[in-house]
């Protein structure tokens, strides 16, 4: 069971801002054991990931590409050297075309950083487990940083993204994304067959991060 916590650019988390959601995420894995992964902004991998003791850091993204005349671009090797363990890719924010997909996996699997591919559906989602990414999230955009879950209104979605999915690669984890807000969403994602929840807004916006998170954590409490 996982929480990812995509940072984004909200500038509640920029910087050394970022700690302390670090410090609570570490508070909440120690509590719980629940896997925690962090997605900073690329400027704040090295510094998240040189203070976390069992929460992992992930890059937002990387771009398709080996070292070389790439300006403007993320390498993989330069987030994996700043601490990151894996990546996002394939955010309805910073889409890719599915032959990069499929670099970028192979590029992940040659230097050992996981990825976490998102998909806006099933099909999407089973296309690239082709691919074999570590995981796969499913976000329909509609919903993203709305507050109204999946689990919530089309809880069916969940569980075709769970049979297609592992019918074509039984592999890779599966989360469910976009309006993840409390242990409710997050009981009732798994209690659908997924494995772990990605969100953002609900987190980084909140008063309380620790206590955001503990109530987060609850939804697991049953599995």
């Amino acid at each position: 069971m996982m929480i990812v916590i995509n940072l984004k650019a909200y500038e509640e988390v920029i910087g050394k801002k970022g700690l302390l959601l670090l410090e609570a995420a570490e508070k909440i894995y120690e509590e719980y054991n629940i896997k925690i992964i962090l997605a900073p902004q690329p400027t704040d991998i090295f510094l998240l990931a040189q203070n976390a003791r069992n929460v992992k850091i992930f890059a937002q993204h990387i771009d398709p590409i080996l070292p070389g005349a790439h300006t403007g671009h993320i390498l993989a090797k330069a987030v994996k050297e700043a601490g990151a363990h894996g990546t996002i890719i394939n955010h309805s924010e910073k889409q890719l075309k599915i032959s990069d997909i499929e670099k970028i996996i192979n590029i992940g699997k040659e230097i050992n950083l996981e990825i976490l591919a998102c998909a806006n559906n099933p099909i999407v989602g089973a296309a690239i487990s082709k691919f074999d990414p570590e995981y796969i999230a499913i976000e329909p955009p509609e919903l993203i940083g709305t507050g109204i879950s999946l689990a919530k209104i089309k809880p069916e979605i969940i569980t075709k993204s769970v049979e297609i999915i592992k019918s074509t690669n039984s592999r890779p984890k599966i989360l469910i994304g976009a309006g993840i807000s409390d242990k409710e969403d997050v009981e009732k994602s798994i209690r659908y067959g997924a494995e772990g929840v990605l969100l953002s807004s609900s987190v980084v916006k909140a008063k309380d991060f620790y206590e955001k998170l503990k109530n987060l954590a609850e939804g697991f409490k049953l599995y």
